[in-house]
């Protein structure tokens, strides 16, 4: 069986809720689609202070609440990456989130990233996840989806194949990575890896990147991609030089997750090694 999802791609922040509600709309509809939206899709703030002083309880954000009013209008399920604040009212940190938004308008299931990214390239950029966001402590369960059942992480967590390995052994066949990664970064592990994760799982792998420059101290590498299980790339966007939002189509073939495992089974030895 045959399903279609589209993910979209940004560049600047204050584009995103236009981008996304436009993609849950005109284009999601036409294509009886399933977006999956960014990292960070309501905002990427200039400072640490500013960052956490826009974090907006997921139901009361005016950007979540027209995505849920999309998802309604237009019987379409969205996946999108938000800030939250933090459910500890003394804590000084927030939350960078992924939500899924139902065909009714829902939310549904929430994941919170757990892996975060402290950066210290020598003459390059430095930034610290860490003193912003507050780390969460749970793989959640792959959910079902028009795409088949899709596990959740977030940009960095890219780098950690025991996360994906979870997913796919909990039965995920679609793995997202919403991102919003780092030129210096990105020229050299963005698709390695990305390619590394879908082969040893054997699932689709879905990157929705933010791309092109956010302020005078961000700019996003770009390069949006979807991975099919035998890791082949069947979809790429635009690089960092580009700043406008660009949208993108993908057929997940179900039938060709079922093969890929049938024709290649991994089959662990977890009475040597533990299993993830």
């Amino acid at each position: 069986m045959v399903k279609n999802t589209p993910w979209v791609p940004g560049g600047e922040s204050t584009q995103n809720n236009n981008m996304a509600r436009a993609v849950s709309g005109e284009w999601g509809l036409a294509h009886k689609t399933a977006p999956t939206v960014l990292e960070a899709s309501d905002y990427i703030g200039s400072s640490p202070d500013e960052t956490k002083s826009l974090a907006t309880p997921a139901l009361q954000s005016p950007f979540v609440q027209g995505l849920m009013e999309s998802a309604k209008q237009h019987s379409l399920p969205i996946s999108v990456g938000i800030h939250e604040p933090s459910d500890n009212p003394t804590s000084s940190r927030i939350k960078n989130s992924l939500i899924w938004i139902s065909a009714h308008g829902e939310l549904v299931h929430r994941y919170q990233k757990l892996h975060l990214f402290d950066l210290e390239i020598d003459n390059g950029p430095k930034m610290r996840e860490s003193d912003v966001i507050e780390p969460g402590n749970a793989i959640e369960a792959p959910y079902p989806s028009p795409v088949g059942k899709v596990g959740s992480c977030i940009c960095f967590e890219l780098r950690f194949p025991e996360i994906a390995l979870s997913l796919k052994r909990q039965g995920a066949d679609v793995i997202v990575y919403p991102s919003a990664f780092t030129p210096e970064t990105g020229k050299v592990h963005w698709l390695p890896l990305l390619r590394a994760r879908a082969i040893e799982t054997e699932s689709y792998v879905f990157a929705a990147a933010q791309v092109g420059q956010h302020n005078e101290k961000r700019r996003s590498y770009g390069h949006s991609i979807a991975i099919d299980p035998w890791g082949e790339v069947v979809a790429e966007l635009s690089g960092e030089q580009k700043d406008e939002p660009e949208v993108c189509f993908v057929d997940v073939d179900l039938e060709k997750v079922k093969k890929t495992r049938e024709m290649v089974p991994l089959k662990r030895r977890t009475d040597v090694y533990p299993e993830v």
